[in-house]
């Protein structure tokens, strides 16, 4: 009795504590000028109507609430929702450099300081002559994302592989040649040589289980951390210690093409 007497005050305090937050975060979201969308509740805000199959419940939620342009409360990160095709074209055609900055999954930590997916914009004009960003945009639309005679060639080995099983009766596996096809174009476009074959199934299943299990980890599954920031540092669901496990199997790989590069330089300057 003793100890309920002296944990009551502390729960009323903690119980009125969180009203007042979240009557706070209701009333500021009333008076933000933010679209429209579903009241969030105490602390989950509105993760509660995500369900299994976020796609769905996004296109019923923007139907009630307003399309084309919705904002939900996922924990204590505020989201807006473009669904249909003319908003989508605002955000992703006509504004992108405004909106060009995409918050980084947690899990990702110092992985994705240099991916360019999470790359932020450059600074406000005058940019510098070299920025970062503007040169590596610049690398992939020159050499990643225009048509190059090393896409023709690998897409014809592609070709022949196909024709090959088709001719001998076997399976196509779509999955894995196509994945092939990709890591190899990369490959090829970096390291000046293919990291495997489409022959080769074991090494190529290899890298496209580390590749799905990255992506899987960093935006395929809910992290509460990116929900709650101020929980990020616990790491409740392990996903941090998950993905640094699989980016250092990437990294045994990249080094040891940096090293061969390394040494292949080396003999050349020693021989000339």
């Amino acid at each position: 009795m003793v100890a309920v007497a002296v944990l009551a005050p502390w729960l009323a305090w903690l119980v009125v504590s969180l009203l007042s937050v979240y009557l706070l975060n209701l009333l500021t979201h009333a008076r933000s000028g933010l679209p429209p969308g579903p009241r969030p509740l105490p602390l989950i805000g509105s993760l509660h109507l995500l369900g299994d199959r976020p796609h769905r419940s996004l296109a019923r939620l923007a139907r009630t609430h307003g399309a084309p342009l919705m904002s939900l409360r996922l924990g204590s990160v505020t989201t807006e929702v473009a669904s249909s095709p003319a908003m989508a074209r605002e955000f992703l055609q006509r504004h992108d450099a405004a909106f060009a900055t995409r918050s980084v999954p947690d899990a990702t930590g110092m992985h994705a300081a240099g991916s360019v997916p999470w790359l932020p914009p450059p600074p406000p004009p005058p940019p510098p002559p070299a920025s970062r960003w503007r040169a590596l945009r610049k690398m992939m639309a020159t050499e990643l994302f225009t048509p190059h005679r090393l896409r023709s060639e690998k897409v014809g080995e592609l070709m022949d592989h196909v024709a090959r099983l088709a001719r001998d009766g076997k399976p196509v596996n779509v999955g894995r040649v196509a994945f092939t096809t990709s890591l190899n174009l990369l490959s090829r476009t970096i390291f000046s040589h293919d990291l495997t074959n489409l022959d080769d199934d074991n090494r190529s299943g290899e890298f496209q289980e580390v590749v799905t299990g990255i992506m899987d980890e960093a935006v395929g599954t809910p992290n509460v951390s990116d929900f709650f920031p101020m929980l990020a540092p616990a790491d409740l669901q392990g996903t941090r210690r998950r993905l640094a496990r699989l980016f250092a199997r990437l990294h045994v790989v990249f080094d040891a093409e940096v090293e061969h590069r390394l040494r292949t330089r080396d003999a050349a300057i020693c021989f000339y």
